[in-house]
């Protein structure tokens, strides 16, 4: 099959000077438009750890796909975090979000006509809406688990987000102080690090 079976719709002939002069406007070359394109759904999210650091691995995702030749682009969608918004009216949206997400993966992948497509998730909702998309979408693609949140550091041992619930209680119980779970609170998760802005607009290497 035709490595560009789909976007040879959007990048090629004399018809679509008005879509290549767009994606040149953001960086885009000839070379890169030659290429098979491959779209990367990223559900980087500033709402919650676990969708924190996929900025940082989607820019490895993007060298590994030009050096497969082809050419990544990359777009975002929502996500709903369940244990931020647990107990609140937050969480009504946490699976409602599910098909969100499914949808907007869908509608970008048919609306440019990737060649292929990475769904790149991390917890909660976006698992399932990811791999919904890629059925949905019938092309060549993978879903990446950006993996889990490392272990924080609490009274000389490592602690979790488990902790934290079960610590709830027993503060409500009158089993721990208000000192230690502040203290749980602000060491449960090792700190990710700020997330390095590096979208799209950064030129394709030659």
């Amino acid at each position: 099959m035709d490595p560009k079976h789909w976007s040879r719709t959007i990048t090629d002939g004399p018809t679509r000077a008005g879509a290549r002069a767009m994606l040149k406007a953001i960086g885009f070359t000839d070379q890169d438009l030659a290429r098979p394109i491959v779209g990367i759904a990223n559900t980087w999210i500033e709402t919650m750890p676990c969708n924190y650091h996929l900025r940082r691995l989607a820019a490895k995702i993007k060298e590994g796909i030009r050096a497969a030749g082809g050419t990544p682009m990359e777009f975002n969608t929502v996500a709903i975090s369940d244990g931020v918004t647990m107990g609140t009216e937050g969480m009504k949206a946490s699976l409602i979000s599910r098909e969100v997400i499914a949808d907007s993966m869908e509608l970008v992948g048919r609306g440019h006509m990737f060649d292929a497509l990475v769904t790149l998730v991390g917890c909660d909702k976006t698992i399932p809406a990811g791999a919904l998309a890629l059925i949905r979408l019938n092309v060549p693609g993978i879903l990446l688990y950006g993996g889990s949140i490392a272990a924080g550091h609490f009274q000389n041992h490592d602690v979790t987000i488990g902790d934290v619930y079960e610590a709830i209680g027993a503060h409500a119980a009158g089993l721990m102080s208000d000192s230690d779970l502040k203290k749980l609170e602000d060491n449960a998760f090792r700190r990710r690090a700020p997330a390095a802005a590096n979208s799209r607009l950064t030129p394709c290497p030659p």
